[in-house]
């Protein structure tokens, strides 16, 4: 499936912590509009990688896997195959391993297709994840990246999950690396993309932010 040019489309990118979740959903309340959080797509892939015993390194067997698999993944939560993996998609297994399942290009491939696929149906909405203004979406009425300082992004994970600052930090530099370096759909601010950095701001001044620049876009 070629790109969606024709819907209206909201796209934020970042590093993990840097608030795409929370600013997405809220974003997409505030303006009526649908919301895809893109990366719980590839961390239900590797969670039913794991429920059948596939290895994360035998690359074609996980593209099969994601080809095959049925996805629901929406503010109810995430179903896959039936099961609901909404808890298992943010464990500490699944964080240390989702990033050699996102660097699968046929994995990528498959998944953006779903993602088109979704905005399609819809009409648009609010999609986040690590390429979606620079592969899903080039063309989003508004693309924006955000991010945060490292030692910011490690305390909101670690209030998230009760782990060590210091332990999340490390994970957290070491899957930068991994999803920057990457071949296919790498992290990175996509041409045209307004960085807003979310450090020590509320919720509300990063929304307001990003409603005027919408208002700029229209």
């Amino acid at each position: 499936m070629g790109p969606v040019t024709e819907v209206f489309v909201i796209a934020i990118d970042g590093p993990a912590g840097a608030g795409k979740s929370t600013i997405g959903r809220a974003l997409a309340t505030r303006l009526g509009l649908e919301y895809l959080d893109t990366g719980a797509m590839y961390r239900a892939v590797t969670v039913a990688a794991m429920r059948e015993g596939i290895a994360l390194d035998a690359p074609d067997a996980v593209a099969g896997l994601a080809r095959r698999v049925v996805l629901d993944v929406g503010d109810g939560g995430v179903v896959v195959d039936g099961f609901d993996a909404t808890a298992a998609i943010r464990t500490t297994e699944v964080n240390a391993c989702v990033s050699a399942v996102a660097a699968n290009p046929d994995v990528r491939s498959e998944m953006v297709d779903r993602q088109r696929a979704w905005a399609r149906q819809r009409g648009g909405g609010v999609l986040e994840g690590r390429d979606i203004g620079s592969v899903v979406f080039p063309d989003a009425a508004l693309k924006v990246f955000l991010t945060a300082s490292p030692l910011e992004r490690a305390r909101r994970r670690a209030l998230e999950s009760g782990g060590d600052v210091d332990e999340i930090a490390a994970s957290i530099e070491a899957r930068d690396r991994m999803d920057r370096e990457r071949t296919d759909g790498p992290l990175t601010e996509a041409s045209g993309a307004v960085i807003v950095d979310t450090t020590g701001r509320a919720v509300e001044d990063v929304l307001d932010e990003l409603t005027e620049l919408l208002e700029g876009c229209r």
